[in-house]
């Protein structure tokens, strides 16, 4: 790192993470690098692709790019990577307190913070959608209702399925 910022001159990290910010390295080249790690992982479970891994490759690194190609995907990543530092670092900040405040006999913790994590991730996945421009929109106007509904007779037959092979 230190000989990168010789060599292109770069006064100090400011500068370096404004001139990486400039060639749109945070914009492009980091979600570009993240959707095929997840998408390459993804299909090495595949058995289609477990084999051939140069095909695994291939479709990676096309599914990355068409991914990147227009703005939607960098514009949801710049709103929901925001939103998760802010999340995480009141997570943190839960963690320390609870450090100093819940002894290590009281094992309830982990479901607190379990919760805790579960509400943030709510928050954060809402506040992403609603800032990008997903939750006020007329798509969510006019479908919205109708997911939450189809989400919930989900949840209530998968509920009682599983409730039904306990009893028998």
């Amino acid at each position: 790192m230190l000989g990168l910022m010789l060599q292109t001159g770069v006064a100090g990290i400011n500068e370096l993470f404004l001139r990486l910010e400039n060639l749109y390295f945070f914009r492009l080249v980091l979600p570009f690098l993240l959707i095929f790690a997840v998408v390459y992982a993804i299909l090495t479970k595949i058995p289609v692709f477990e084999k051939n891994k140069g095909a695994g490759v291939v479709a990676a690194i096309a599914i990355a790019l068409l991914s990147i190609q227009f703005a939607a995907v960098p514009d949801f990543f710049d709103v929901v990577f925001a939103n998760f530092g802010i999340g995480l670092a009141v997570l943190l900040i839960a963690l320390i307190l609870a450090g100093v405040f819940i002894s290590d006999a009281d094992k309830s913790y982990k479901w607190i913070f379990f919760g805790l994590g579960a509400l943030i991730f709510l928050i954060v996945i809402f506040t992403s959608f609603s800032s990008w421009g997903f939750v006020g929109s007329w798509w969510w106007e006019q479908y919205g209702s109708m997911i939450i509904i189809g989400i919930v007779v989900i949840g209530a037959v998968v509920g009682i399925v599983v409730a039904s092979k306990k009893n028998t």
